[in-house]
């Protein structure tokens, strides 16, 4: 056993919320089991690349042995951007780039077409959904879970690795010897695809840099309930090219010319050892709380899905494949592992169902018993 989980197992030893049974529903703040959820977003991996993988990841995978582990776990679509937006509003929002924010910005897809250059390469959308997706500007107006946690006065916070202070019109950065280094990629940052987010000078203050405000947040016991963290793209797994891993000076990001991206993992296993071993050290974690870690697809090796992914031609599911997602809480210790079909839309469900938030897009069609309710439970 590692020294971070025998401190998690001294932790939940000592806790008062566990000595005093803390986990029915009417014992908690506004009935709330979990005071704390943290969601930490990871990259473009699939689940046999980190899941077994203890070479790369020695950290996720003895976590993943006292957690809850969802065994069918699937990106909703592909590329990222969509995956961001589904668990964020429930709804993919019918595109499939991973282009910037903007009330007039535009992009085709990028994926399930011909030339895409991957393992979606094909004719996968129709012509309307092509029309369609290149039509839709990317400034959504619908609602998002921001709304339904406020509406429940439930605080919340979002942490962008490597985003500069007030960034939300960054596409990417930084800026290194004049050279756009994307560590920060705002395709990885859901909150500011939203008007009724960018337009309340409040909601983007919550959104800020994870290196400024984070340790600082667990230290003074300022943690919020919702906690969205999204890593750098040398710290989520996605990795970069070698001239911009050089310039960052983390040359183990740069993609590898084939084969497994051991470099890319290894950064974000030791990034996930930190920040976990952060939260369970914190008041937060005393006082209740779950960390949820997702992928938000594969690495394009393949396009299965389930649970409201997108469908093409012929009926044919443009799924983001298999993806890891497991959940570790501050009154559990024992292994959980569900085989229910799920993805994004699943997980956002699930909270919603936590907090009583209500439901979102295609998260009001799941039934209870879909949920993974059961990764959460003691």
């Amino acid at each position: 056993m590692t020294r971070l989980l025998a401190a998690c197992v001294a932790l939940l030893l000592a806790s008062p919320a566990v000595a005093h049974g803390w986990g029915d529903d009417d014992h908690h703040e506004g009935g709330r089991r979990f005071k704390h959820i943290f969601l930490i977003m990871m990259e473009n991996h699939a689940t046999d690349e980190i899941l077994g993988n203890y070479a790369d990841a020695p950290f996720i995978n003895e976590l993943a042995e006292h957690s809850g582990v969802s065994g069918n776990y699937y990106g909703t679509t592909h590329p990222s951007l969509p995956n961001y937006l589904a668990l964020f509003s429930g709804d993919f929002q019918g595109i499939w780039d991973d282009c910037a924010a903007g009330p007039s910005i535009t992009c085709a897809p990028e994926e399930f077409i011909p030339g895409s250059g991957d393992g979606t390469a094909g004719n996968y959308l129709s012509p309307a959904q092509i029309a369609g997706a290149s039509a839709t500007k990317h400034w959504f107006s619908g609602k998002n879970l921001v709304d339904q946690l406020e509406a429940k006065n439930l605080s919340w916070k979002a942490y962008m690795q490597s985003m500069p202070a007030g960034g939300w019109d960054v596409t990417n950065a930084p800026v290194i010897n004049g050279t756009t280094v994307p560590l920060y990629a705002q395709k990885h940052n859901p909150f500011v695809y939203f008007s009724d987010i960018r337009s309340n000078d409040d909601r983007l203050s919550k959104i800020v840099p994870f290196e400024v405000e984070f340790d600082s947040d667990l230290a003074s016991g300022n943690v919020p309930a919702f906690v969205w963290l999204s890593p750098d793209q040398c710290h989520d797994m996605h990795g970069m090219n070698a001239t911009n891993s050089g310039l960052a000076g983390i040359p183990e990001c740069a993609y590898p010319a084939s084969g497994l991206d051991h470099g890319a993992i290894q950064l974000g296993d030791k990034f996930l050892r930190e920040t976990v071993r952060k939260i369970v050290r914190s008041e937060a974690w005393d006082e209740g709380a779950a960390i949820v870690i997702v992928w938000d697809e594969d690495d394009y090796a393949g396009f299965a899905g389930c649970c409201g992914s997108p469908t093409g031609v012929g009926g044919v599911v443009l799924g983001g494949a298999h993806a890891p997602a497991i959940v570790f809480t501050s009154d559990s210790f024992r292994p959980r592992v569900t085989w229910k079909y799920a993805n994004h839309y699943t997980m956002l469900g699930t909270i919603q169902k936590l907090w009583h938030l209500g439901c979102l897009a295609n998260t009001c069609g799941l039934n209870e018993d879909e949920l993974l309710i059961d990764l959460f439970e003691k």
